[in-house]
């Protein structure tokens, strides 16, 4: 199973997903900013996936940027973003390699459904970028 670093500033929604994704038998750590998420991603603990929202930290752009700088720490680092907004081409562009998409508010199949194909995808590092 997987270690996922979920990263919300939305402390119900945040411990929504931490419950879902441990019911699924992966691990989590969890992080509420951006300095927060960059401070576990420095750390040598393994971590498979980063799950983001897009918007968190009073910023639209804070989890296309937190994947960018997350991937450089760990380039095999898989990338499942969330948002209340449906992604459109630009945003889309915004993507790191190989990310995938879930929609909020999520069920807990539609959760599990993304994380199970960002695992099973090939590496980061050779996809291209999908939305379940």
């Amino acid at each position: 199973m997987a270690v996922i670093l979920i990263v919300d500033d939305e402390e119900f929604l945040s411990d929504l997903a931490q419950l879902m994704i441990e019911d699924m038998g992966h691990s989590t750590c969890t992080a509420r900013t951006f300095d927060e998420a960059m401070a576990v991603l420095r750390r040598s603990d393994p971590i498979d996936a980063l799950f983001t929202d897009i918007r968190f930290d009073r910023s639209a752009l804070a989890g296309y940027n937190l994947a960018r700088q997350a991937i450089k720490l760990r380039p095999q680092l898989r990338v499942l973003y969330a948002s209340g907004s449906a992604p459109i081409e630009t945003t889309k562009a915004l993507f790191v390699r190989g990310a995938c998409f879930v929609q909020k508010p999520y069920s807990q199949e539609q959760l599990e459904l993304a994380i199970q194909a960002l695992l099973a995808a090939p590496d980061p590092q050779t996809r291209s970028t999908t939305s379940p």
